[in-house]
């Protein structure tokens, strides 16, 4: 067995790679472990900006449990998430698979169902707000109008605020999704295809028994990232639907989340430790769901 290297000589070996990384590595701590550290901490405190903290132990995560506002926005997310989720990847897959080729109008249209992913959230949710503009100003009245419709509330009706918002979210991230998929699906093997055709497998089965199960990598990536991205939805819920410090989830909290709730608490009522559990709440969820989704794509694969 071959003997350690002493500190001496793996310093003179490898001392101009350290000192190199010693700059990111102090903005790393800087503005990523010590805000974490500092998080967590508060997350066991009573603070609120100005006093100093005071340490109250599982307080906040107990309160958090009967908190009756934090459940609703917990079952709005659950929701949201599911349904943009589901939509968003099968949205993403559909547009791959009809502008998978290399042809002007194929490129022309993955292009157009593209920018919307690379455009500023702000601007989109500022054009979605114009959108569903209650009067006739809004785009969408001025359509119902054409067809001799009345004006729809669409911003004040609770039970279109959930459907609002997931399709915001999918229209606004399926072009993402799609760009993936068309990658992937450039990566299998015409091969595959054509033997599958020899053995006279219609085109459903190809799909099924070779398209799907090669592009299972992508649709765990693609599933991931959006439950992380849904989770954290918040521009849509503030710009589209806040109306005022104390409505930041719309008509009768209808689109509360996770993350305005969070906002809310942290930095309209100042009560930052609480915003602090509801943070670390929320990264426990994606945690776990990640890891879960992880592994069931993992045992599949396996299969």
């Amino acid at each position: 067995m071959a003997s350690p290297i002493p500190l001496r000589s793996r310093l003179r070996r490898y001392g101009t790679s350290y000192a190199m990384l010693l700059p990111f590595l102090a903005l790393f701590a800087g503005f990523l472990i010590w805000p974490l550290a500092n998080s967590l901490y508060l997350s066991f405190t009573k603070f609120d900006g100005i006093n100093p903290a005071a340490f109250t132990g599982l307080d906040n995560f107990q309160q958090l449990a009967s908190d009756a506002r934090f459940r609703h926005a917990l079952g709005n997310t659950a929701l949201y998430v599911v349904a943009s989720v589901v939509l968003g990847t099968l949205l993403s897959l559909g547009l791959a698979l009809a502008f998978n080729g290399t042809s002007w109008l194929h490129r022309i249209m993955r292009t157009v169902f593209f920018l919307p992913s690379v455009t500023s959230s702000i601007a989109l949710m500022l054009m979605w707000k114009w959108v569903l503009y209650p009067s006739d100003v809004g785009l969408a009245n001025t359509i119902v109008s054409w067809f001799g419709g009345k004006a729809v509330a669409w911003l004040a009706t609770p039970g279109l605020t959930i459907p609002i918002l997931v399709v915001m979210s999918v229209w606004g991230g399926m072009g993402y999704g799609m760009v993936l998929y068309v990658a992937g699906l450039g990566s299998i093997p015409e091969e595959y295809y054509e033997a599958a055709k020899i053995d006279g497998a219609s085109a459903w089965r190809r799909f099924r028994h070779i398209t799907l199960p090669l592009l299972r990598p992508v649709t765990t990536y693609v599933v991931v990232t959006g439950l992380i991205g849904a989770f954290q939805v918040f521009e849509a819920v503030y710009i589209v639907f806040s109306t005022g410090a104390n409505t930041i989830g719309g008509v009768l909290d209808s689109g509360l989340m996770i993350v305005p709730y969070l906002y809310d608490q942290g930095f309209t009522h100042f009560r930052l430790g609480y915003a602090s559990a509801i943070a670390w709440v929320l990264f426990l969820i994606i945690f776990v769901l990640s890891l879960v989704n992880l592994r069931v794509g993992r045992a599949m694969k396996e299969l």
